[in-house]
């Protein structure tokens, strides 16, 4: 790995434990004004300061984000295709050469396994994993399965281990039963996804479940920034990532800086 490469992803995964929280604000690309989104500015600057990483599209970081802040950027370069339509039908919308004057530390590109549109998909992480090797950047794979396949370790194992055969530094997946026997058959770190919204605490427990299994974080966005607090949230989350926090502690952190900041 060269220096770039390497530099990149210890920017990315913290070296003193190899894991990163990052947080995910990708969403308007396909889904347009999210709620909790509707402000980027206003809604994550708060938050930067405690993300390892920001999954972010071009138009969001140079709109929203202020260039003070010393974050890592995995930046989104696949899209095409909004919740209206087939989400797997992308092109590769950002190149490279953006992706360094916007000086981001990786780029993030979607793979729908199983879909109409699996070849194309795969041809657009390999072109960009191609790029990505030849400037030392690291691109990671957002992984989908296709709808007629189940949402199982198998499928995700299938998905994750083909990324990481076709050069993905890092693969981005879901956490599913298994997930453990997943983390053993793919040789790159393994992020995960935090979904759709679900109770504070819960996000917690899959937080805690993701790196008890062995994953090397998690990507976390609504159940981040759609929460009743977000700054409280986030650094609950990294309570369990960085410090090996139980659900409780982490709960309890939470809940302290919940009330801490409603005094304000």
């Amino acid at each position: 790995m060269n220096w770039g490469m390497q530099n990149r992803m210890s920017r990315i995964f913290q070296p003193h434990d190899g894991r990163t929280t990052m947080l995910a604000v990708d969403h308007g690309y396909f889904l347009g004004p999210t709620s909790g989104l509707e402000d980027m500015k206003t809604s994550i600057d708060p938050l930067v300061q405690y993300a390892d990483c920001l999954m972010v599209t071009r138009g969001a970081l140079r709109c929203s984000i202020s260039p003070d802040h010393n974050v890592p950027v995995m930046l989104r370069v696949s899209g095409g295709s909004s919740v209206l339509k087939d989400l797997s039908d992308e092109e590769i919308y950002n190149s490279l050469e953006d992706a360094i004057r916007i000086n981001a530390t990786g780029v993030a590109v979607s793979i729908f396994i199983g879909s109409a549109n699996e070849r194309q998909t795969v041809t657009n992480l390999t072109k960009m994993i191609n790029e990505g090797e030849r400037y030392g950047i690291p691109v990671l794979a957002v992984t989908a399965v296709g709808k007629d396949m189940v949402r199982d370790e198998r499928y995700f194992s299938l998905c994750s281990r083909m990324a990481a055969e076709l050069g993905a530094r890092i693969v981005k997946t879901y956490y599913c039963d298994g997930f453990a026997d997943l983390i053993k058959k793919v040789p790159v770190p393994v992020v995960v996804a935090g979904g759709k919204k679900i109770p504070e605490k819960d996000a917690l427990q899959l937080a805690y479940n993701c790196v008890s299994d062995g994953a090397a974080g998690v990507d976390m966005g609504r159940n981040i920034f759609q929460s009743e607090c977000p700054s409280a949230m986030i650094q609950a989350v990294r309570h369990i990532i960085h410090d090996n926090a139980t659900v409780d502690k982490a709960w309890e952190m939470f809940n302290t800086l919940k009330s801490e900041m409603a005094k304000k």
